[in-house]
């Protein structure tokens, strides 16, 4: 067997300007480069406990049980579901996108008997109707994605809350796409179960995922506490084992409660990255941050259009932070992706499913919801664009996209 060696990492240089990741904070960065500690070395404990009062102010929520899971976005999701679905109960899961599909996914995977209810891709649910589907199916959960990238729709989730309060029903919903680039209020709307990631309006790398439960989504979970083998507290198991061990929230809430209790090794780098991205982001102010991505949102909504694209789904429903448009008639879609890569240096995306092929998704989120980011972007699909033949109106795109920022500058807007 020959040993090949393998020189020091080097990405190459990318703007990702697609649906995320995209680029982290430069801070993110520094502060994930930060030496390690032990996991309960008192400076350790300091930051968890620091991390969760930091993304109780993310949240907006008072909500004790905020915390990290060790993994990407997908993590928290799982940890979510696995450990508040029992074998054999109802889950209601309304559909808009990939995203949703995958709720579904989790949930039967986790034993759970799935309702779903499914609205075509770039639309979203009204209240009534999915008032009207917990009537209908009676679930213990509802499971609803509030932003779905696969889409670009941001779901109204405003009076969701109540109407699962009124007949029972735990609310659970995956932020991981709309957080800290549209507006998000745990308490206000009555969520039981939150979860999120880094890698996108967050402004960090992807594996770790914010989590926030309502003390109705604690009672629950820790019906099914037990404490593994090996370093038992003397405490009786209660309720249905949760089938994850990793996952297992009721765990993972011993771990960083008070208690300590082991369960596993602190993801510490991530930890530190997480820390940074919820400090910024609170350093910035939420609403300041929800405006920038407006914003830098509508310079690209505008700036796409006016490069004659058509933008995909319900316009008044489509998250700040990324935008879908058609590939225009005569443009081989991943040829140009593939040139916005090697001749620019920039990442579009495509998208999955019924749109796989058929629409590009283009983001402004995080750190990359920039002036700068926006205008280079513009520029280079217009050239990429032209080279594949398209009949466009020269600077169509950065002139519209400036337009947008003169207008916000004019009225004291961000910028």
């Amino acid at each position: 067997m020959v040993f090949m060696s393998s020189s020091q990492i080097n990405p190459p240089p990318r703007l990702l300007m697609g649906p995320g990741p995209i680029n982290a904070d430069p801070r993110v960065l520094r502060a994930m480069s930060a030496q390690l500690v032990g996991q309960y070395d008192p400076s350790m404990t300091g930051y968890m406990n620091e991390v969760m009062e930091l993304y109780r102010g993310v949240f907006k929520t008072t909500n004790d049980a905020t915390l990290l899971v060790d993994g990407t976005s997908r993590a928290g999701i799982e940890a979510a579901l696995i450990s508040l679905i029992e074998p054999g109960a109802k889950v209601l899961v309304p559909i808009f996108g990939r995203f949703g599909h995958l709720l579904k996914e989790i949930a039967v995977r986790a034993g759970a008997e799935v309702a779903v209810r499914e609205k075509a891709w770039g639309q979203v649910f009204t209240p009534e109707e999915i008032e009207q589907a917990i009537l209908e199916e009676q679930p213990t959960l509802l499971a609803l994605v509030q932003g779905d990238t696969s889409t670009t729709m941001n779901q109204p989730l405003q009076d969701i809350g109540a109407i699962c309060r009124a007949h029972g029903v735990l609310f659970y919903t995956d932020v991981t796409a709309s957080l800290a680039g549209n507006e998000f209020r745990a308490d206000d709307w009555g969520i039981d179960a939150v979860t999120a990631g880094l890698q996108k309006c967050l402004g960090g790398p992807s594996g770790s995922a914010p989590i926030s439960l309502s003390e109705r989504a604690v009672q629950v979970i820790r019906s099914r506490r037990h404490v593994e083998e090996g370093i038992a507290d003397g405490t009786q198991g209660r309720g249905r084992r949760i089938a994850s061990n990793y996952f297992d929230l009721a765990m993972i809430l011993d771990y960083w409660g008070p208690q300590r209790l082991n369960h596993h090794t602190e993801a510490t780098s991530m930890l530190y990255g997480a820390r940074e991205c919820a400090r910024l982001l609170l350093e910035e102010g939420l609403d300041a941050a929800i405006a920038r991505h407006e914003l830098h949102g509508a310079a690209m909504l505008a700036g796409v259009q006016g490069l004659g694209l058509e933008v995909f789904g319900d316009i008044a429903h489509k998250m700040n932070n990324v935008v879908a448009v058609h590939i225009p008639d005569g443009i081989d879609g991943d040829a140009a992706r593939q040139a916005m890569l090697e001749d620019f240096g920039i990442e579009i995306g495509t998208s999955f499913g019924p749109l796989h092929g058929k629409v590009w998704r283009i983001g402004t989120m995080g750190y990359n919801a920039r002036k700068d980011a926006v205008l280079l972007t513009l520029a280079a699909l217009e050239q990429v664009l032209r080279a594949g033949g398209a009949d466009l109106t020269p600077g169509g795109g950065v002139g519209a996209a400036t337009e947008v920022y003169q207008d916000a500058a004019a009225q004291g807007g961000p910028r």
